[in-house]
């Protein structure tokens, strides 16, 4: 197998090259030896996690940037100095296996370089350290353009968010009450020698204390459980469905929501659920086979309505529009680096459309809920303030709970230590 410093490095300079972690990780992943399995991960997540604070040390240690080609060596780089900062790997070994990376990835002319740079870092830590401490790269792991949009919108909760971000997130269950109690299920994880706790908002959440292998939790492979953020099971108790609705399930990948929405009403008329290719509806198939559940997946534009809609009026719609994901950052530590800020106005206006595509499809007298996993209020309140200005037959339905915080057009939840990720609702009724 090969060298795990190695393959993180390539892997963490295909995100640098404008591809998402989720999208190489299972490729590079393979290269790796089992043992090595958590370190790869590790690196990979971690590097990213902290990489712009990492990226501003090695400028700090440079005289000039390594070119945009060497990609790989810009992330054996930033690997190499969160091992020093942020692992319990002895330094000697942390610079040692980086620098012979360098050899491995074929790049001899690096490995002056890299050893230059970690050695430096080694002995001049504690006054980079202080140097760099009132550099906002350096001092929030984010790039300027989110600080700044977060500041503004959320001052009291910003430096929060931006703590949340860079924590690793716990791991979440949904338990599938229709078949289980969530109070049984505490106690088999209880004689699984699995340490967890109930949610506080979701009365089917169940915290872990610490990540596991699915194959670890019992009843996994029998559809007892599911992996689920908390904000994220909120989705279907809001939208309130009855025996007997249609319901739609737009943006539906990878099918946590669409699932959910079935184990809570197994007696509805009929679910579909559509995204946008048919790979990324493969893990809803896998689900639902898991789960023993059934839903109508249909592989489509959803606001090109006119391909897929069968003029049948929905009685519920969970729109979870395609967004920046700046509330789960501390899942996907790559957005860090893929997304920009002059996406946001970009994505509020696929948002807006989006919503005026489907809330034709919904039934007079029914109910639309409008979500994402975006903590910018120009994806969240701004979309449905600007739709609700523009159509007569739209009305505001207030979220009453004892979660997030409430906003002129809905509830805005920001990621925590210990709760869910980021997460955004506003509820719609369509005018009889």
């Amino acid at each position: 197998m090969a060298n795990v410093r190695v393959v993180a490095a390539e892997a963490i300079g295909q995100v640098l090259r404008g591809r998402s972690l989720s999208a190489v990780l299972p490729k590079y992943s393979q290269k790796v030896a089992d043992n090595d399995q958590a370190l790869f991960k590790e690196l990979c997540f971690g590097t990213l996690r902290w990489y712009p604070q990492l990226q501003a040390i090695v400028n700090h240690l440079m005289s000039k940037p390594i070119k945009d080609k060497e990609r790989e060596i810009q992330a054996l780089l930033a690997c190499g100095i969160y091992q020093l900062m942020h692992m319990r790997v002895a330094d000697h070994a942390a610079i040692n296996e980086t620098v012979a990376a360098t050899v491995k990835l074929k790049r001899l002319w690096a490995k002056g370089l890299v050893n230059a740079v970690l050695r430096n870092f080694q002995r001049q830590q504690e006054q980079i350290v202080d140097k760099l401490s009132k550099n906002s790269d350096y001092a929030t792991a984010h790039p300027q353009w989110i600080v700044d949009r977060l500041y503004k919108a959320w001052p009291e909760q910003a430096q929060e968010i931006l703590a949340a971000n860079n924590l690793q997130a716990p791991m979440c269950l949904r338990v599938n009450t229709s078949r289980c109690s969530r109070d049984d299920y505490l106690t088999m994880l209880t004689d699984a020698n699995i340490s967890a706790e109930p949610t506080l908002y979701s009365n089917c959440g169940v915290l872990l204390d610490s990540p596991k292998d699915v194959t670890e939790l019992p009843g996994f492979a029998d559809g007892l459980v599911s992996v689920q953020d908390e904000s994220a099971q909120l989705a279907a108790s809001l939208l309130d469905v009855q025996p007997g609705h249609l319901v739609l399930d737009a943006c539906c990948a990878p099918g946590g929501k669409t699932c959910h929405i079935l184990e809570s009403e197994p007696k509805l008329e009929s679910l579909t659920a559509i995204d946008l290719e048919e790979s990324r509806l493969e893990r809803c198939k896998d689900n639902l086979n898991r789960l023993n559940l059934q839903a109508n997946l249909i592989a489509a534009d959803v606001g090109a309505i006119e391909q897929w809609w069968d003029n049948n009026h929905f009685d519920r719609i969970l729109l979870d529009a395609p967004c920046s994901a700046s509330g789960v950052i501390r899942r996907h530590p790559d957005i860090k680096l893929l997304r920009k800020n002059s996406d946001i106005e970009n994505l509020s206006k696929i948002q807006t459309e989006l919503l005026e595509k489907v809330w034709k499809t919904l039934r007079k007298g029914s109910m639309l809920i409008y979500a994402t996993c975006s903590v910018l209020p120009q994806e969240n309140d701004q979309v449905v303030a600007k739709f609700l200005a523009t159509n007569n037959d739209a009305s505001l339905l207030t979220i009453e709970a004892d979660w997030g915080k409430a906003t002129d057009y809905g509830r805005q939840i920001f990621p925590s230590a210990k709760g869910g990720d980021g997460f955004y609702y506003s509820r719609l009724q369509k005018n009889s």
